[in-house]
């Protein structure tokens, strides 16, 4: 399962999740084997076909994460914590560091990749932001590592 802070203004306005016009998300789950063709933002709903699942921690569309508010935030984490349960997914995938430090705020694993804690019971692995405007993870390759490394990970569980 994976799980974005929020839409984006424009994935809000067309219905689909990393719709935004330079966001390569889709890109980079093709370049690391993670789906076995090249999907769009149109195509979201296709990752069922592959096991996989994505959703967002708060529903609410915004321009930046930072925008959304403490409330937004514990509902958001509430109402995830919910679909965990529900859906019992074996990994989580928090697309972006500060999701993780949302549930973790005091852990010592800062970076991207697995993580000692589980939300739920299911192993969490943390993924850059795909966003080009993801300073500390800025090119393509950069992002495609971590979602390489997430998939040998799920090939190890």
């Amino acid at each position: 399962m994976f799980v974005g802070i929020n839409p984006s203004l424009r994935s809000a306005e067309v219905g689909h999740h990393f719709a935004g016009r330079g966001n390569p998300f889709w890109r980079v789950l093709y370049a690391a084997g993670l789906t076995p063709v090249q999907l769009t933002y149109e195509e979201d709903w296709r990752l069922a076909e592959f096991g996989m699942a994505l959703t967002n921690l708060c529903p609410r569309a915004s321009r930046e994460a930072s925008e959304l508010t403490a409330a937004e935030i514990a509902s958001g984490k509430r109402r995830l914590l919910r679909k965990i349960r529900r859906f019992r997914p074996r990994l989580i995938a928090l697309v972006g560091l500060s999701i993780y430090r949302q549930f973790f705020p005091s852990s010592a694993s800062r970076g991207a990749g697995l993580k000692p804690e589980t939300l739920e019971g299911a192993a969490i692995f943390v993924l850059p932001n795909p966003s080009g405007r993801n300073a500390a993870f800025p090119g393509f390759e950069d992002k495609v590592v971590w979602f390489r490394r997430l998939k040998e990970t799920l090939e190890q569980q």
